[in-house]
């Protein structure tokens, strides 16, 4: 399965002034095409941060999605610091030079210009938004941090991932949490392939603690189900509910 990992940037989403909203759209496609997302960072706009940030990401997972730092203005520093993470130079991609004046006309300046910069030996991913190209970098996929373009990003994003759908099962138990943690553990421990979660519930629902079983594999999902339903009382299983994710 593909791996993934989400770097969100951006000195205004620690301090509190722009709420992230990127993250959201990026999970729900990963869940979607059966992309394992596995990290994701929140940074500021430090080069320094990002460069270290890219590299670590880079080396661990199949693919790195950055969001911001990719405007005119002094503070967007994610090409340069992707092409430092790398150990390239920043080029002016002409396609993206075209696409910028037709785009601004007449109110074109030498910033605007700035977004055509790009990772030396990037390659430009086209789509059907009518937006510019997204910009990739070996393994390294450089996201605009507004919103709504991110979100038109992602979309064009599909076509680059490849994943394999996640088999998934819910346990509803009528069990205080605490009362099966051991026994969770020791199914956890007997099925690696299988991402155990338990989490409780509040009052007024019909159940005290849903546990999920979430696998690339449908018989591991269902032998660590079986596993933990033979060493708990039947009583306390309210449903158990199965889909593919």
């Amino acid at each position: 399965m593909t791996t993934a990992a989400g770097i969100i940037i951006g000195d205004e989403i620690l301090s509190g002034k722009v709420p992230d909203a990127n993250s959201g759209p990026l999970i729900a496609l990963c869940a979607e095409v059966g992309v394992d997302l596995q990290r994701i960072a929140y940074i500021g706009d430090a080069v320094e941060d990002i460069v270290a940030e890219v590299r670590y990401c880079a080396e661990r997972f199949d693919a790195v999605i950055t969001s911001g730092g990719v405007g005119p203005t002094h503070d967007d520093r994610t090409v340069a610091a992707i092409a430092m993470a790398f150990g390239v130079g920043v080029e002016r991609h002409p396609d993206l030079v075209k696409m910028i004046r037709a785009w601004w006309g007449e109110r074109l300046t030498e910033a605007a210009l700035r977004m055509a910069d790009i990772p030396a030996g990037s390659r430009l991913v086209y789509s059907n938004d009518g937006l510019i190209p997204m910009v990739a970098y070996n393994n390294v996929y450089i996201f605009p941090g507004i919103p709504r373009l991110f979100a038109a990003k992602v979309k064009a994003l599909r076509g680059e991932l490849e994943g394999s759908k996640k088999h998934l099962v819910n346990l509803y138990l009528n069990s205080d949490e605490s009362s099966i943690a051991d026994r969770l553990t020791a199914v956890d421990s007997a099925s690696p392939e299988v991402k155990i979660g338990s989490y409780p519930r509040s009052e007024g629902e019909d159940h005290r603690v849903w546990i999920t079983f979430e696998s690339a594999s449908a018989a591991a999902v269902n032998a660590a189900v079986d596993r933990l339903l033979e060493v708990i009382d039947p009583a306390e299983v309210v449903r158990i509910r199965r889909s593919n994710i």
